[in-house]
């Protein structure tokens, strides 16, 4: 089993899961992060400190799509091993659904 990261952090990327990661599993994009699969040790330390809950196990319901979204996208953006300043307007997408039109295959800066 491993964690994922899905759409609701797009335009959010908080980052305080970076903090409490053991392993430095989170890749940075330009507006959302992705935990690379294969890196995860399913620790679960991250999971309650995302604020918009964008970060669930793999073996919750439907989420096989997102399993290869993070490998894929981890594999392209750098690492991030500390948490930088989310973006100014991330309590302003909080409750936005359906995110994937704001998606930017950019890489972030990564740390």
């Amino acid at each position: 089993m491993t964690y994922v990261v899905k759409d609701a952090c797009i335009k959010c990327k908080y980052m305080d899961c970076i903090e409490v990661c053991p392993v430095d599993c989170f890749y940075e994009g330009e507006n959302m992060l992705v935990i690379h699969p294969d890196e995860c040790i399913d620790c679960g330390v991250c999971e309650p400190e995302c604020p918009v809950e964008a970060i669930v196990p793999d073996t919750d319901g439907e989420v096989s799509e997102w399993v290869d979204f993070n490998r894929k996208y981890s594999e392209a953006w750098p690492n991030i091993t500390r948490k930088g300043e989310p973006p100014a307007d991330a309590d302003e997408w909080r409750e936005t659904t359906e995110k994937m039109k704001y998606f930017s295959e950019n890489p972030g800066k990564g740390a």
